[in-house]
C-alpha cells in the first residue's frame, strides 16, 4: 500500500462534494463527504462521510467519519416542518424557493476553533462555537458552545474535563502555535510531544 502524502494543495477525496468553500493548505477532504460554505482551516481533515455547512473551521483540527456539523433547521413556527415551504421550486409550488428561510439558517453560523477534535459520529447543531484545544466525544449532540481546551461527551453534549490544568491552557491560546509558519513548525516540531515543557519554552 503506497503511503498517504498531502501537500500545500487541499486534498479532496474524487466522491467528495465541496460547493462554495474555501479550503487551506496541507487539508484532506475524505470520501463521501458533503462541505457547503464552509471554511476549512490549514492541516485540518475530515474523514469519510461528514456532512458540513456554514461553518468556519480553525487550522489543525481533526474531525472523524460521519460528523455532521450545522445540520439544517425546520421551520417549526410554520403550519409544516415540512421543505416543500421553502424548496418550493422543487415541488412546484413558485419558482423561487423562499430565500428568507435560507438565510435564517446561515445566520445560525458554527464556529471551530483551531486543533479541535471531534470524534465519530458526533453532531454540532446550529450556531454552536467550539474553542480551539476542545475534544468532542464520539457520538456527542453538541447543543451549547464548548469552551477552549475542554472535553465534551454525552447528549446532549456537557464538560466532562479540561485537557489541561488552566495555565497550560491559558498559555497554548496565548503561544497559538497554529499560526507559526510552516518553517516555524518544522524548527520546532520536536517540542510539541510535552506539553509542560513547550509551555515553558514559548509562553
Amino acid at each position: 500500500m503506497t503511503p498517504k502524502t498531502l501537500s500545500p494543495e487541499p486534498t479532496v477525496h474524487p466522491s467528495a462534494q465541496i460547493v462554495d468553500c474555501v479550503l487551506g493548505a496541507w487539508t484532506e477532504i475524505g470520501p463521501h463527504t458533503w462541505m457547503a460554505e464552509t471554511s476549512f482551516g490549514d492541516y485540518s481533515y475530515i474523514a469519510d462521510s461528514g456532512q458540513i455547512i456554514y461553518t468556519t473551521i480553525g487550522k489543525f483540527c481533526s474531525i472523524a467519519s460521519h460528523v455532521r456539523i450545522n445540520p439544517g433547521n425546520h421551520p417549526m413556527q410554520r403550519v409544516t416542518q415540512h421543505h416543500m415551504t421553502y424548496r418550493r421550486k422543487m415541488y412546484g409550488f413558485a419558482e423561487n424557493d423562499d430565500e428568507d428561510f435560507f438565510a435564517w439558517r446561515r445566520a445560525a453560523h458554527c464556529s471551530i476553533g483551531h486543533d479541535v477534535w471531534i470524534g465519530h459520529g458526533a453532531t454540532v447543531m446550529p450556531g454552536v462555537s467550539i474553542g480551539s484545544g476542545a475534544v468532542v466525544g464520539a457520538g456527542a449532540v453538541v447543543t451549547k458552545d464548548v469552551a477552549p481546551y475542554t472535553i465534551a461527551v454525552g447528549v446532549p453534549a456537557r464538560p466532562l474535563r479540561p485537557r489541561f490544568r488552566q495555565p497550560i491552557a491559558e498559555a497554548l491560546l496565548r503561544i497559538a502555535w497554529w499560526d507559526w509558519d510552516r518553517a516555524t513548525l518544522a524548527a520546532r516540531f520536536a517540542d510539541l510531544n510535552d506539553v509542560e515543557a513547550f509551555v515553558a519554552r514559548y509562553a
